[in-house]
């Protein structure tokens, strides 16, 4: 659980990285990269806080 935690951490902090490159270079290249970084590590966090939820009430 505590991986799964950096995991996410990380990959937010890639996304940031990509929007800090995207702002200061105006590449759109790396805006596609933030959001795509963005969505599948939303996806993902969204999966594991089902998982805990199902644990709970089962």
């Amino acid at each position: 659980m505590l991986l799964f935690r950096w995991l996410i951490l990380l990959l937010l902090l890639a996304a940031v990285v990509a929007f800090v490159f995207y702002a200061g270079t105006g590449q759109v290249r790396f805006r596609r990269y933030g959001l795509v970084i963005l969505k599948w590590t939303l996806i993902a966090a969204f999966g594991f806080f089902a998982v805990l939820i199902l644990e709970r009430i089962a």
